[in-house]
């Protein structure tokens, strides 16, 4: 057998061996990906409802604790009916989160937030009170947004700003919640800043398509959130997975 064939049969045994290692290990750490993947979605619904500090490290099996005793899953349909949630959710249906407190009380609800953003898209979750209309908290957990600009949204000072802002005006009225050029009190007429939050400087189109993204989503969540603010959701009740919470 020549040099020049030995060469290259060696490089084929050695790219295929390679090839079923890297497979083996990618199927291997799978199952650890997906857990900590899931883990990491029920820390970042923690965070909005307020149950965990972003500036704390908790361990998974802490994160899974407090997230089993506190929230509930469900789907709601376009009717603003809560379904319970399911594998194989129905066309039209959004997943819900509900933050039930020890006294079976629900204290707020999430909504996954998926928006773009200038260079991609923006993930987090938002909470809002049982009243409907007034945000709890919001967390960005994936985003691709200019570091030290629109990267900021996933910073602390940024998120707290939502902290009981309305996504209704006075009237009651629907309008969201936005992000203005600027601070709030020096851009935006007295009656309207309730409905938003300050911007991030050198960042406008971020906020910009973070304010289109987030009507969009709470739009989808609207029938849910009239039903909340007319009392039509039992505020305190027992709740299990498979239940049922809307009258």
């Amino acid at each position: 057998m020549s040099e020049r064939l030995r060469t290259a049969l060696f490089a084929a045994v050695l790219c295929f061996v390679c090839s079923l290692l890297v497979t083996a290990a990618s199927s291997g750490l799978k199952r650890f990906q997906n857990k900590n993947l899931y883990v990491d979605k029920q820390k970042n619904i923690l965070l909005s409802v307020g149950l965990l500090d972003s500036e704390v490290k908790y361990t998974a099996s802490e994160i899974d604790t407090i997230y089993r005793k506190n929230m509930k899953s469900f789907l709601i349909d376009s009717a603003g009916r809560i379904l319970p949630a399911s594998e194989s959710p129905e066309e039209g249906t959004l997943p819900i989160y509900l933050y039930i407190k020890d006294d079976a009380c629900i204290e707020s609800y999430v909504v996954p937030i998926d928006s773009r953003g200038l260079w991609g898209r923006i993930l987090g979750y938002l909470s809002i009170k049982s009243d409907g209309s007034s945000i709890s908290g919001f967390t960005v957990y994936k985003h691709a947004e200019t570091p030290g600009l629109g990267g900021e949204i996933e910073q602390k000072w940024f998120q707290q700003n939502f902290v009981g802002k309305k996504i209704v005006d006075r009237n009651g009225e629907f309008v969201s919640i936005a992000i203005a050029k600027g601070g709030v009190k020096d851009r935006i007429a007295e009656d309207k800043q309730i409905n938003y939050v300050d911007g991030i400087s050198g960042a406008t189109l971020t906020g910009q398509f973070l304010t289109a993204g987030l009507k969009e989503v709470l739009s989808g969540y609207e029938p849910i959130s009239i039903k909340f603010r007319k009392n039509q959701v039992k505020g305190c009740l027992k709740i299990e997975d498979n239940q049922n919470p809307d009258l």
